[in-house]
């Protein structure tokens, strides 16, 4: 198991059981772990997504406190999910995804759901949908869901970023 999973399985238990946060010692990071980056968490339960939070920048000092505050909230904080409950927590199976800086796009034909992420933005909404998911095929797909999560119509004029993951099982 990568050092960061394990770092999100260790939170989130830990957050169920028992309501304290998981501290990170940063001298005793390993310099891969010292890094700044946006981080997403995503637990699932039988293949099926729990709860997935995460930042498009880093707000956190390391990807490894960006992984323990996006842990809590992914378990907790999640609108589309209720609460992870300490009864789930043995069946539960973590993603964490660090992203690379964004950057912009002129067009939808410097985009690829299998390898980039995208994100959206029009005024001051915007819509972020991790690359390489299944049943998103498409660009347009993409596109539309990432919008629909931001609240922006379709058919909006959306400025668009692409973003490329690092995901850990």
């Amino acid at each position: 198991m990568h050092p960061l999973v394990q770092i999100a399985k260790e939170t989130v238990e830990l957050y169920i059981r028992k309501k304290k946060i998981y501290e990170i010692r940063e001298d005793a990071l390993p310099e891969e772990l010292r890094q700044r980056a946006g981080v997403f968490v995503c637990l699932k339960t039988s293949g099926l997504l729990r709860g997935c939070i995460g930042t498009f920048h880093p707000t956190e000092p390391n990807v490894a406190q960006e992984t323990v505050r996006n842990a809590i909230s992914a378990a907790t904080c999640d609108p589309r999910f209720s609460c992870i409950r300490a009864e789930e927590l043995d069946s539960l199976e973590y993603t964490v995804d660090v992203l690379t800086q964004p950057e912009p796009v002129a067009d939808r034909s410097q985009l690829d759901p299998r390898r980039y992420g995208v994100i959206v933005q029009a005024g001051g909404r915007r819509g972020l949908l991790l690359p390489d998911l299944e049943g998103v095929d498409t660009v347009d797909e993409q596109i539309a869901i990432a919008m629909q999560k931001a609240g922006i119509a379709p058919g909006t004029e959306v400025t668009l970023y692409r973003f490329e993951v690092k995901r850990y099982h």
